[in-house]
């Protein structure tokens, strides 16, 4: 594989990843009935639309469909793409939802 074959795969590999990140967020938002485009726009109003977030709620099942998502997981894979800013408004909604469990 010669560098600009290799360079190619890696962009594909990171594409794929991301949107496997984007797609465990919006699933772990219908799992909590949470709108994954409302706190997409709370964490960047600056982009409206997001063709990437709307093909992962496309790909999602019913929260009585789906398998947990920790909180952690969730947390762990925006962090790991650079999202600190859709991973803070996660964890305003974590302890919404801690809070209303009491």
């Amino acid at each position: 594989m010669n560098p600009k074959e290799m360079e190619e795969q890696i962009i594909r590999n990171y594409q794929q990843d991301e949107q496997m990140m984007i797609l465990v967020f919006a699933q772990w938002c219908i799992n909590h009935d949470l709108d994954p485009v409302q706190l997409y726009e709370r964490a960047y109003p600056e982009q409206v639309t997001n063709p990437a977030l709307k093909q992962a709620i496309e790909l999602t099942v019913s929260k009585e469909e789906s398998g947990e998502i920790p909180d952690d997981t969730l947390l762990g894979v925006l962090s790991l793409f650079g999202n600190e800013d859709l991973a803070f408004i996660v964890t305003e909604e974590m302890e919404k939802l801690k809070r209303n469990k009491k």
